[in-house]
């Protein structure tokens, strides 16, 4: 756009901006910067009206449009310290904490997490959720079995070490799989296994182990060549010994957390103990003792202080 003065055509050349990270602003078909064609356009209304005028044969324009380019430049020019202050802050971080890696992109992290999940299908422990009783639930246990789910496989993704999940007894027309759906975002893009088979035709018999708080036997070690099983059962009614009784059945071996070798009960107001835990509960615990082998410290992991149980030498 030309600025006309007395009868001239004479342009005026405005400084070319750069925006964040030293990339050309976007230009119209004048080739000027946005920001720029902004202040050129009050520019050319007030240089209508005569406030402009020629010196050494530079065109001129009001102070408005002065003080405008100059608040640009101000607003370009603290924009560029405030990211030199940032990479500056960054490279003091890592010199006093060399051991911390360097921020990662979400894209890295997000592939970093599918590819330890993947490797776990082929060569990690495998975790079965037994899904073939939820048909007798409510639907607020089938909420809150989802919402169990959800956490358990939030905390699978973020172990260094994570376990295969396989749902078994679960079809895609159930009442639970759209609940899953509903409350968990992105639930069909889940890595894990679903199966309509329960888990004691998937696997042979040998390779088993049900973990139910009824089992007399203490789980003593995790064994990459067993298959745990979770019974995803949300009974608000608490019936006693249905995993087991299912076990039973199947004449596949059953096991308990240890919480009764290292754990005692805690004196409450309410006198309630209970070693009935969460499918997420279980997993953080399994997971925990997984990378650490330590009981006590997998046990503090799920074992909330609701439950009426603290560690032994917490009270010693």
């Amino acid at each position: 756009m030309d600025w006309r003065l007395e009868g001239s055509t004479q342009k005026v050349e405005s400084p070319v901006l750069q925006g964040e990270d030293g990339i050309l602003e976007e230009t119209g078909e004048d080739g000027l910067p946005e920001g720029f064609q902004l202040l050129q356009i009050d520019a050319e209304g007030e240089c209508q009206e005569g406030e402009t005028l020629a010196t050494g044969g530079t065109a001129w324009c009001s102070k408005n449009v002065q003080r405008k380019q100059r608040h640009w430049e101000k607003i370009v020019a603290a924009k560029k310290s405030k990211r030199k202050q940032e990479k500056e802050r960054r490279k003091a971080n890592r010199a006093e904490n060399p051991g911390i890696c360097p921020q990662h992109s979400k894209r890295f992290l997000r592939a970093l997490t599918k590819e330890k999940l993947l490797e776990a299908k082929h060569s990690g422990p495998r975790l079965c959720i037994d899904l073939s009783m939820t048909h007798h639930m409510s639907k607020k246990e089938l909420s809150r079995l989802a919402g169990q789910i959800r956490r358990l496989y939030g905390s699978n993704k973020k172990a260094d070490r994570p376990f295969w999940i396989c749902l078994t007894g679960f079809t895609i027309d159930s009442p639970l799989y759209e609940e899953c759906v509903r409350m968990n975002d992105g639930f069909s893009s889940y890595l894990l296994d679903i199966k309509e088979e329960d888990c004691f035709s998937l696997f042979p018999l040998e390779t088993l182990v049900y973990l139910t708080p009824d089992s007399e036997y203490a789980l003593e070690d995790v064994d990459l060549n067993k298959v745990y099983i979770l019974g995803g059962l949300v009974d608000e009614s608490i019936q006693k010994k249905v995993t087991f009784q299912k076990a039973w059945e199947y004449s596949v071996k059953t096991a308990r957390l240890p919480i009764q070798e290292h754990m005692v009960r805690n004196q409450n107001g309410k006198n309630y103990h209970s070693e009935i835990l969460a499918i997420n509960q279980v997993f953080d615990i399994l997971s925990t003792y997984l990378e650490t082998r330590n009981w006590p410290e997998a046990l503090k992991k799920g074992v909330t202080s609701g439950k009426g149980y603290v560690l032994r030498n917490s009270v010693e």
